[in-house]
């Protein structure tokens, strides 16, 4: 009787095993493909040091899928969004000109208006909105009220850019549905978080905050400058160390309105953004193995 029992026990095991073996294996779900934020900060001039920057990652084919500008880095950054390469953005920066974007203006909140800037860009992209840009795009500016960051990811490109480029008392500050905004280096000269809180797994943060370089500084423009590039520097530190790589190019000697140096600046950036290469190539490598980058 035991013998029969146990003989039973061990069949019905052996079913419930082949049974089980039977069933569907749960497949786990995918996993979400990496985002990779390329981030660039604000500084004036010195923001022709993203193009170069631009031209390392394009050369060496790392996937950008999305990009965060403040102040220089969204006009740089909203040209290269919209389809521009980083070969032709060089072209178009040794080509520019003061007199191409600044529309000077009897002092009211500023110098410079701001609308040559906007009609620009606007050009440029092909009068193409922030949301339809072939890289999605932000554009991050300060709201003069209330003193918050704002993040413009839709809406008129040319006109995001220039309220993130309205540098206090140079620049009008920018009204767009009632509010006045101001260039977005005033909170957010590096802004990682807002690359972050748009998704991204992965931020290349490049800091052209560089402080000043000794000069001293001639007039009230350059005095405003120079003091907001000193502001720059002191506030970015609070957000590149939540960056996965930091590119800083060594521009502190180019002041923010030196537009004569941006052969200097643009190489400036290559030579950082070529030291940062290996670090990036291995996140990249990564994020393959994880199947999770094309």
């Amino acid at each position: 009787m035991i013998n029969k029992r146990l003989f039973s026990l061990w069949v019905l095991i052996l079913c419930v095993l082949f049974l089980s073996s039977c069933l569907p294996k749960e497949i786990p779900p995918p996993s979400r493909p990496a985002k990779i934020a390329v981030v660039l900060g604000a500084g004036a001039s010195r923001g022709f040091a993203h193009v170069g920057v631009l031209k390392v990652l394009e050369s060496q084919k790392i996937p950008i899928s999305l990009i965060v500008g403040t102040s220089a880095g969204s006009f740089v950054g909203s040209l290269y969004a919209s389809g521009i390469s980083a070969y032709e953005l060089q072209r178009i920066a040794l080509a520019l000109e003061k007199n191409d974007l600044a529309d000077l203006t009897f002092p009211d909140n500023g110098f410079i208006r701001g609308e040559k800037l906007e009609n620009y860009v606007n050009r440029m992209v092909r009068q193409t909105p922030i949301e339809k840009l072939r890289i999605p795009f932000r554009a991050v500016a300060t709201n003069l009220q209330t003193g918050s960051e704002i993040v413009f990811g839709s809406g008129n490109t040319g006109k995001a850019v220039r309220a993130s480029c309205s540098i206090p008392g140079i620049v009008q500050p920018v009204w767009i549905s009632g509010k006045p905004y101001v260039d977005g280096g005033v909170v957010s000269p590096v802004p990682v978080l807002a690359a972050k809180q748009a998704g991204a797994d992965v931020v290349i943060a490049v800091d052209i905050s560089a402080g000043v370089g000794g000069s001293i500084p001639q007039g009230i423009l350059e005095t405003i400058l120079q003091s907001i590039d000193i502001m720059y520097a002191k506030i970015a530190a609070s957000q590149t160390v939540y960056a996965d790589v930091i590119i800083a190019p060594r521009v502190s000697n180019i002041g923010s309105g030196d537009f004569d140096k941006r052969n200097e600046a643009i190489l400036e950036g290559e030579k950082a953004a070529t030291l940062a290469l290996p670090r990036i190539q291995q996140i990249v490598a990564k994020l393959r193995e994880e199947g999770r980058l094309r």
